[in-house]
Order: structure tokens, then C-alpha cells, then sequence
């Protein structure tokens, strides 16, 4: 078992007779030191004694002006006022994050969809609001992105919750549901397609798997007895858009990702298909730093 080794006369020590010391070495008086502590003076004389019992050394003995530190004292004094500062540091309360001031600097996972629909409004915020930070936006690797978060190469992933890891924290940011796009002047997106009508129209998919022809809308149609013709897969949603935009194809695209797009049409797709939601994910062992509190918030608060 790994770790650091522990001397056996540490075992049975009291961490308040090590307070005591440090104390009575700064006032080198046993009156004067129990008022501090607010214990009473015979309490103070008691956990001397074990003290010098502890050292095998008298530590401070009687002077003309209150209690002079032995040699054996004096080589004490500075480490353990370093080791208590150190132990009260490490058990004080979590620090204050002051946006205004950080230097973190954070690593997001996200697909394209997500850079655009998430982290572009978050950014808007961000840099006003934490002037000296970095963000860092890495590829989004499904299989990956748990273990990536648990060993702090990230800090944040945005997944579909129905796919995301069990093991991870996470916070639903809001929920999508897919549209029917074509350039703004298709001819075949004048009104709303019948059924039959979409199923004959060249669309477009994105296969983030790579290749694919066979998507949620697929499984919609086929609940129906129903086939469409889609005839481009490619990996990523921006390049779904700039191909729709400028061919006759069609796509099912999210409603996030293309309203207010003054190339696209956007219309209601004439068969009910499935949304999803977006979450945002990490891992436990950032789950109460304050700063990755407040990178949470902010995200969330943006979208």
C-alpha cells in the first residue's frame, strides 16, 4: 500500500497538545498561553506534561521573566508552526472563487453541435465575466470522455443524456427536438410535405459514427411501414447545414442548430420523431470545487 510512512509516536498523539506547544512556545508563559486557548491554566499544565512525557524533554523550564525553551523546543518551534499552518489550510473551508481574478483554465468536450448550441452562448458570458480564464474545446470521443474526466484531462463533456455514462454527475440543459430543413428557397419546401412527399425527397444525415444511412427518423418511418431516400451521411451537423443549404437536399436537423438561419427554411416534419435531451457532465472528484461550481452555473445560465 502506497503512502507516506507514520511514525508510531504519531498514533497516540493528541493533535491538541500539539496546539498547546506551539502556543506555549509563542508566550512562553502557561497563564498567558491558557487564556489564548481558553482552557484553564491547570488544563495547560497537564498537556505540558504529557508533552514532555511525548518528547522526552523538559521543553520549557522556569525563568525570570515566564518559561525559557530548551534546545529540543527551539528545534520544534518552526516545523510545527509550518505543520499547523499547513493543517489548518488543508481543513479551512473551500476558497471563494472570484471569477474577476481566476486563471483557470478549462477543457470542455464537446461535439459541433454542442460548441454551437452550448458553449457559443456560454463563451458570450464567459469572457466578460472571467477575463483571465482559458477554455480549451476538445473533440468529443464518447468512448473516451469518462475516463478522460476522472483523470482531470477535462472538465466538463455535453452528451444526450440517454447515452451518458451512469458513473458521472451531470445537469440536463435543455431539451431538443428535430425540424425539417432545406435551403430558404426549395421548391419543395413551400409548405409542409405530406408523408409521402418527404420520403421521396434526397436527404442528408449525420453519422457521427461514421457512414451511417440509418438514423431516429428511420426508426419513426419504419414503426409506419415506410421508407425515405437518404442519399448523404456525413460526421458532423455544420457541414449537414452548409450541404443543405446550398444542394436540393433535405434534413432532419435540431431546432437549435438552424433557427433564425436565413439560408435554411425551417419546417415541421410531417411525422412525429423523437427529441432528445442535452446534458451537461463531470465527474465527481470536481463536483464541489468552486471553481468548477460557478463554470457550471455560468454554462447553465447561458443556454
Amino acid at each position: 500500500m502506497s503512502g507516506i510512512a507514520v511514525d508510531n509516536r504519531l498514533r497516540g498523539l493528541d493533535l491538541n497538545l500539539l496546539v498547546t506547544l506551539d502556543m506555549l512556545l509563542t508566550e512562553q508563559n502557561v497563564t498567558r498561553a491558557a487564556q489564548r486557548l481558553h482552557y484553564s491554566q491547570p488544563s495547560v499544565s497537564v498537556q505540558l506534561a504529557k508533552l514532555r512525557d511525548v518528547f522526552d524533554d523538559p521543553l520549557l523550564l522556569p525563568g525570570p521573566r515566564g518559561m525559557r525553551p530548551t534546545k529540543r523546543a527551539e528545534q520544534l518551534r518552526e516545523p510545527l508552526r509550518e505543520a499547523l499552518v499547513a493543517l489548518e489550510r488543508a481543513v479551512a473551508p473551500p476558497y471563494a472563487f472570484d471569477p474577476k481574478r481566476a486563471t483557470e483554465t478549462w477543457r470542455l468536450a464537446a461535439t459541433d453541435y454542442a460548441e454551437s448550441t452550448i458553449v457559443l452562448p456560454a463563451l458570450r458570458r464567459l469572457r466578460p465575466a472571467a477575463p483571465n480564464s482559458r477554455l480549451a474545446v476538445v473533440e468529443m470521443v464518447p468512448p473516451r470522455f469518462e475516463k478522460q474526466a476522472e483523470q482531470g484531462e477535462i472538465d466538463l463533456a455535453f452528451h444526450t443524456t440517454e447515452d451518458a455514462p451512469e458513473n458521472m454527475r451531470r445537469r440536463v440543459l435543455f431539451a431538443e427536438r428535430y425540424v425539417l430543413v432545406g435551403r430558404a428557397d426549395h421548391p419543395r419546401l413551400k409548405r409542409r410535405p405530406t408523408v409521402a412527399q418527404f420520403c421521396k425527397l434526397e436527404q442528408a444525415i449525420v453519422s457521427p459514427d461514421g457512414g451511417g444511412f440509418h438514423a431516429v427518423t428511420d426508426e419513426a418511418l419504419r414503426a409506419v411501414g415506410l421508407a425515405r431516400r437518404v442519399v448523404l451521411s456525413v460526421p458532423h451537423f455544420l457541414f449537414l447545414v452548409s450541404a443543405v443549404a446550398n444542394s436540393d437536399l433535405v434534413a432532419m436537423a435540431p431546432l437549435r442548430l438552424v433557427q433564425g438561419n436565413p439560408a435554411l427554411r425551417v419546417t415541421e416534419p410531417p411525422i412525429d420523431v423523437p427529441g432528445y435531451e442535452m446534458c451537461m457532465l463531470w465527474h465527481e472528484r470536481a463536483h464541489r470545487d468552486p471553481a468548477h461550481q460557478w463554470l457550471r452555473e455560468h454554462i447553465a445560465a447561458s443556454v
